[in-house]
């Protein structure tokens, strides 16, 4: 295994997290490499342990939100909440929370450190050492609560080397297809893979795939579906969540905007019902909780003119939704699109949800070599006709921040900007914003 290594474990470790990334970054020949052998071998050395309840989150779509909805109401009935989340935006640190914060470089630096020594010439990825790195971070630091945001897929994901008491499964729809399959039965097999024989296993997607069923039967999890198990109902005001043993009505919406944010709630109170005894949460920390969430770059709008909606939808699906969300929005006279994507995405498919949304396309590249180029991403927008309409209009950036200054200077106050695709497209205008505000 030790061949994969560019730079061989030594006794000159880096002495900071900048330092570290970069060698983690350089040193796997593989940027994804399947499979759970490595990364239990080097968990068992490490030992890790949790003396609370942990919850795996799972999906194509609604991790994020799904995870940041338990952080946020279980903060506020008064839990220790250790929190793994990824990818990051600016900072690494964004991807390890304590009590709602970030953790600091020092803390990063000496689990790293104590990675490094028990791998030994184990093989690991960026992602496997980082995830190995967080989790025995978090098992040290007294926790009553850890939420664990899976990565790609489930089954083989680095993260599913963790038994959680509860397992949630918030979407299941095409992507990665190349790791793990071309159909929602293929990868709703692969999502299950974080289930565990006679654990809770939450599916929120309202049209969960058999195969996922099937293999929570075969296991002895035991499944809650939504619309099954599980469900809520609403008005404009306030909505109610029904689990099989208890209600809770007059719920606030989310303060996180979107038009799936409920399904994701309701996978959330879904949850806490099965850990009513180890956590009772009460209906007034729910409310607030659900109130106080926050979540960057998933429908965020930006305060100020024009208005500027930031959404890492980086698939059909997640498209479809940022779509119908900005139908909720009201009236803008147009509306710019900043777009960059990876190459492996369906990029037709993501187009063919925002084509009627938006008058001026500005693509970028991505300051990755899986990326797809502006050129690519043009080309496949004239090929989806979006220059049918002679109004509208088409650009391309070398990198998210130049398209976003484009917007910018071209978009009045009574116009949008959209700001959408991979993390890095996101991340781009996020760190132009930070930096004109410095």
């Amino acid at each position: 295994m030790s061949s994969n290594i560019v730079n061989p474990a030594s006794s000159n470790q880096p002495n900071n997290l900048a330092d570290w990334l970069k060698l983690l970054e350089q040193r796997h020949a593989k940027e994804i490499d399947m499979g759970l052998d490595r990364v239990m071998q080097v968990k068992q050395k490490l030992g890790i342990h949790y003396n609370c309840p942990v919850i795996l989150v799972a999906g194509t779509n609604g991790k994020g939100s799904t995870c940041a909805m338990l952080e946020s109401i279980l903060l506020q009935a008064g839990y220790k909440v250790g929190l793994y989340s990824k990818p990051h935006f600016l900072d690494f640190n964004e991807r390890a929370r304590i009590n709602g914060i970030p953790v600091v470089d020092e803390l990063f630096v000496s689990t790293f450190q104590e990675v490094e020594s028990a791998r030994g010439d184990v093989s690991l990825t960026y992602f496997e050492f980082t995830t190995l790195a967080i989790c025995q971070l978090l098992a040290r630091q007294n926790l009553d609560v850890v939420i664990l945001e899976v990565g790609l897929g489930g089954r083989l994901d680095a993260v599913n080397v963790i038994d959680a008491d509860v397992s949630i499964v918030t979407s299941v729809d095409i992507d990665h297809v190349d790791y793990l399959g071309d159909t929602r039965e293929k990868i709703g097999f692969e999502k299950a893979g974080i289930f565990r024989s006679g654990k809770v296993a939450i599916c929120s997607d309202p049209q969960a795939p058999q195969s996922l069923i099937d293999h929570a039967e075969a296991i002895g999890a035991d499944l809650r579906l939504f619309g099954r198990d599980f469900n809520y109902n609403g008005d404009k005001q306030q909505w109610n969540f029904g689990g099989r043993e208890q209600r809770r009505n007059s719920l606030a919406y989310p303060s996180l905007r979107g038009a799936n944010q409920l399904l994701n709630a309701s996978a959330v109170l879904a949850a806490l019902e099965v850990l009513r005894h180890q956590l009772p949460v009460g209906a007034q920390e729910v409310r607030t909780g659900l109130v106080m969430v926050d979540l960057p770059g998933r429908f965020q709008v930006l305060p100020g003119r024009p208005s500027v909606v930031l959404d890492v939808a980086h698939n059909p699906h997640a498209a479809a939704t940022l779509s119908q969300s900005l139908d909720s929005m009201g009236f803008h006279a147009y509306t710019y699109a900043v777009f960059g994507s990876m190459l492996d995405k369906d990029i037709p498919g993501v187009i063919a949800h925002m084509k009627g949304k938006v008058d001026h396309w500005c693509v970028c590249d991505l300051p990755l070599p899986r990326a797809a180029s502006a050129d690519q991403l043009a080309q496949s927008l004239e090929v989806s006709g979006v220059l049918e309409d002679k109004e509208h209009s088409l650009q391309k950036f070398i990198s998210p921040e130049e398209a976003y200054a484009f917007a910018l200077s071209k978009a009045g106050e009574n116009d949008r900007i959209v700001v959408f695709g991979s993390f890095l497209t996101v991340a781009g205008v996020m760190r132009a914003r930070r930096n004109a505000s410095s």
